[in-house]
């Protein structure tokens, strides 16, 4: 049994969530490490962007990228 994939479906975010998660990746990018290493980031991302657990590790997943691309 297969299921069909919607087309022209969403991705779960509207564009507003999209640019808090952009704005939360790029300023946890940019933390140095060691306040990066002070606090769980999820909760952090959580409380200072009110983004869900989910956002908070895309926004986790794209400052890795971020800061894999600077080097």
């Amino acid at each position: 049994m297969s299921t069909s994939v919607p087309v022209g479906g969403t991705t779960g975010h509207d564009h507003e969530s999209t640019a808090a998660i952009d704005e939360a990746a790029r300023w946890y990018a940019c933390l140095p490490a060691s306040d990066r290493i002070k606090r769980p980031a999820v909760p952090l991302l959580k409380e200072n962007f009110g983004l869900t657990a989910s956002e908070a590790i895309e926004a986790l997943r794209e400052a890795s990228l971020i800061r894999a691309r600077a080097l």
